[in-house]
């Protein structure tokens, strides 16, 4: 057996950001280097970031992907790191590949490439292409038929030991790669990855890792990308796992990190570069490649004390709500910070979801860059003012206050014979809000937060221009009981660690309501939020139909009008914007249903 020390670079790259990108592999190469490792894993894409989407398809994008990759390689070496292997995606396209239609403009690829001593050494392409949830990768690749395989000296030693390369997809379905490794006699399977998060996840994806390591009957070595890109959270977790599944490291959740181990592994044995039935109905072919000996930087120890204190191997795990906290504080600070805005503004009404979205964006950018209005109406009880303005003094956010009644009824002066009471007046109370919102947003130039969660979104409990009226959703698929949940645990942990409970209690106590009418509650529109949230995840991230909803214990009539309000709120959906992915079914990328349909579910008998 040899040694080897392997970093698992857990990095927050920008889609498009190439020049700051490449940055990026060479400062953690460097900081892996310090460490002592000799192999370098980068996540899926991080030349690029991901998903790319339909740049693509622009041959210009893939061509500046190419370039940089080549650009890296020789930067890597010119800084003396060209002794270390690296792992790094990038978008790559695959030459003389006909056009023809159904095959995505340019043939381009989910590529990985190996780095070494200043040279792009050998690439591959990811071979299962999904195409489910919120993943198009047909739409966007071709798929990889090629099993890369680089051999790696050990100093000191007349050894090497066999590494091979795997993407992402690669893992989740049977045969391909992974089952070629095995014939392949690697002893080590690295595999970058770009895996969003979810509820739950975590533990689907441990399992994963450690059956396919023993599938391959190597180390498995699985890097992932953190970060947000639109409505996607992508949450670390790496994980590095023995060739019998056995747990070596895991990184942390929702934070950059650099994870080092030493692995034990077998040297190399194996020179087949034949293809191999990959046990998918494909062939893939294993290509070699063998790594010249060049002398590595240094290690840290040598020259830096502290590198003995760094953290890991194994971060410590968030419980659930902590982790879906997590992901909504890091998409909306990701979103706000790669589209270069510096503050946000929120309508503050006093209930529950705009001050857990004021927490939110306190926690993702600080409370400094926090900018809300107070816009009460007539119809605005007293608490609704005193709980926003303690909040504001809790959190220390800048607010100001707009009474917007004058307003209100000045635009009803100007609609002529305008109803006094009613939806149309109700609404327009919202649209005032939100054409206030957008005008300062324009003045000052902040970025508007939605304050909607995902129960009102199902069932059309919002306002088209009102409160809908934003560039950024932070609880748009959190339900309203997550609402609550994670808003107790928010003030939870602030109080166990001798700090002020963000939220006013009775923000969280209060019964709901929108207060666009006298007295008006949630639940005179609404069913309970805990009998309607059981109901909706069912419909909407289960997709059961109305016979198997009744059968899972639901009410026939109220399944009857759930169903239709879902339904009837699709075209009010389609114009919300953005916010972070939590469910296993969010309202767009993953749910896409037609706006103008005539099919309805219909009750059985």
């Amino acid at each position: 057996m040899v040694m080897l020390r392997i970093a698992l670079a857990q990095v927050n790259v920008t889609v498009g950001d190439l020049a700051g990108n490449a940055d990026i592999v060479v400062d953690w190469t460097r900081r892996a280097a310090a460490r002592g490792a000799r192999v370098v894993v980068f996540p899926e894409m991080a030349l690029t970031g991901y998903p790319v989407e339909d740049l693509a398809l622009r041959a210009s994008f893939v061509d500046a992907s190419i370039a940089v990759l080549r650009e890296v390689a020789e930067r890597l070496s010119v800084e003396g790191l060209g002794g270390i292997a690296v792992v790094a995606g990038y978008l790559d396209r695959r030459p003389g590949l006909a056009p023809r239609t159904g095959l995505p403009a340019g043939a381009p690829l989910d590529a990985a490439a190996v780095l070494h001593g200043g040279r792009v050494v050998i690439t591959s392409a990811k071979h299962h292409l999904p195409n489910y949830g919120v993943f198009d990768e047909y739409r966007y690749f071709v798929p990889g038929n090629t099993l890369p395989v680089f051999r790696l000296p050990v100093p000191g030693t007349s050894d090497a030991v066999d590494i091979a390369v795997a993407i992402c997809e690669d893992l989740w379905q049977d045969g391909g790669p992974v089952a070629v490794t095995r014939h392949a006699g690697a002893s080590l399977l690295v595999v970058p990855n770009a895996s969003p998060y979810e509820r739950g996840k975590d533990d689907v994806r441990l399992d994963l890792v450690q059956r396919r390591a023993r599938e391959a009957g190597a180390v498995l070595a699985y890097c992932n990308l953190v970060g947000g890109q639109d409505e996607l959270v992508f949450d670390g977790d790496s994980i590095l796992v023995s060739a019998s599944g056995e747990p070596l490291a895991r990184g942390p959740q929702f934070e950059e990190a650099l994870i080092v181990a030493d692995l034990e592994l077998p040297p190399a044995v194996s020179d087949s570069g034949e293809a191999v039935d990959a046990g998918d109905g494909s062939l893939i072919t294993i290509e070699r490649v063998a790594l010249p000996d060049i002398a590595a930087p240094p290690l840290a120890a040598d020259v830096d004390p502290a590198a003995a204190a760094e953290p890991g191997p194994f971060w410590p795990r968030l419980d659930d709500l902590a982790e879906v906290y997590a992901a909504l504080v890091l998409g909306t600070a990701d979103y706000v910070r790669k589209n270069g805005f510096r503050t946000v503004l929120l309508a503050l009404s006093g209930g529950i979801d705009s001050a857990l979205v004021a927490t939110i964006a306190a926690d993702a950018i600080g409370p400094e860059q926090v900018h809300v209005i107070l816009m009460p109406s007539k119809w605005s009880s007293d608490h609704s003012v005193t709980d926003a303005e303690d909040l504001v003094e809790r959190q220390g956010l800048h607010a100001r206050t707009i009474a917007i009644q004058a307003i209100v009824d000045s635009f009803r002066d100007g609609l002529g014979d305008f109803p006094l009471a009613g939806l149309p007046a109700e609404n327009l109370q919202s649209r005032v809000r939100g054409v206030i919102n957008m005008a300062v947003s324009n003045d000052e130039g902040h970025l508007v937060l939605t304050t909607g969660n995902k129960s009102e979104l199902a069932t059309g409990y919002s306002t088209l221009y009102g409160d809908s009226a934003g560039g950024f959703g932070p609880i748009k698929d959190v339900p309203k009981t997550v609402v609550w949940a994670l808003s107790r645990w928010r003030n939870a942990t602030a109080v166990a660690a001798g700090m002020t409970a963000p939220i006013p209690p009775n923000s969280i106590e209060k019964p709901p309501s929108a207060e666009l009418a006298p007295g008006q509650l949630d639940t005179d529109s609404l069913p309970d939020y805990f009998v309607l949230d059981a109901l909706l995840d069912d419909y909407v991230e289960k997709d059961m139909g109305s016979a198997e909803l009744i059968a899972a214990g639901h009410d026939p009539a109220l399944v009857a009008r759930v169903i239709r309000l879902v339904d009837l709120a699709e075209y009010k959906r389609r114009q919300y914007p953005p916010g972070p992915k939590i469910s296993q079914k969010n309202f767009g990328r993953d749910r896409r249903l037609p706006i103008t349909s005539r099919w309805r579910e219909t009750l059985p008998g």
